[in-house]
């Protein structure tokens, strides 16, 4: 028997990256992942090919950042499955300025995919596991949840705050068995990473080998990028960990960047 044999995890952004890696893990241990993604097209095709291996999936539109929308794909959710097992909260994107050129309306929109996303889907979800009397929710931080990077400031206040909200998810839940946590990945190589090189090259005026060497990964033990692998082996462990010994805590997957 598997360890997430029945169970179903919502995750978010989970048609590509990050996100697609722990649905395939989850569904590889007997879960049923909802691919919830902003692009229903390409949650679909995650789905399909989740049901090709002979797993079960289901995929939902949605924005995380727009309340009906989260409302809706929870309940299309809890329609289908009669049950929420996991949220694991992972949409998320990057904006790369500094603090005196940053517009005020790209600081709202990474906030509000990052934080309100977090707390709406947190919120929605929490009903369904308060009245099952049980639930786990891992948030999906950052090494930038620890540190600070040049460039970052929406980012860099984000990820802090999922901290923050996770710890408040974990004393409010406990009564209800409810488990919160967050899993804080140094960088990956997603097509949101692979797009930070070359604008940050630009910023700094420095070629993008040396963004990767000098900037990103120059505080590794070993130099290397974290793959999504190792993240969605994080999540799942967070995920399954079945009492309150394991609740409100940040657990860094980043080859060593940022030692706690």
């Amino acid at each position: 028997m598997s360890r997430f044999d029945g169970k179903v995890a919502i995750v978010t952004g989970a048609a590509s990256g990050i996100g697609k890696e722990i649905a395939m893990r989850f569904a590889a241990e007997g879960g049923i992942p909802v691919i919830a993604d902003l692009n229903l097209d390409a949650a679909d095709a995650t789905a399909r090919e989740i049901k090709g291996k002979g797993a079960d999936a289901f995929a939902v539109a949605m924005n995380v950042a727009d309340e009906a929308a989260v409302e809706k794909g929870v309940e299309d959710t809890m329609a289908k499955f009669h049950r929420i097992d996991v949220l694991v909260s992972n949409a998320g994107i990057q904006i790369v300025k500094p603090v005196v050129d940053f517009p005020f309306a790209d600081w709202k929109r990474l906030l509000a995919i990052h934080l309100d996303g977090a707390f709406l889907t947190t919120k929605a979800c929490l009903r369904h596991m308060y009245q099952a009397k049980s639930g786990s929710i891992v948030y999906m931080g950052s090494v930038h949840s620890k540190e600070a990077s040049v460039l970052k400031a929406p980012y860099v206040t984000a990820k802090h705050g999922l901290i923050g909200l996770c710890k408040v998810v974990a004393k409010e839940g406990a009564e209800h068995n409810v488990r919160a946590n967050v899993v804080c990945p140094g960088f990956v190589r997603t097509p949101l990473v692979d797009r930070q090189i070359p604008e940050q090259a630009k910023e700094l005026g420095i070629s993008e080998e040396d963004v990767i060497k000098h900037v990103m990964l120059k505080d590794t033990v070993d130099g290397e990028f974290t793959t999504t692998g190792d993240v969605a082996e994080a999540v799942l462990f967070l995920a399954g960990f079945q009492s309150n010994a394991l609740t409100g805590q940040s657990l860094v997957v980043s080859h060593g960047w940022f030692m706690q």
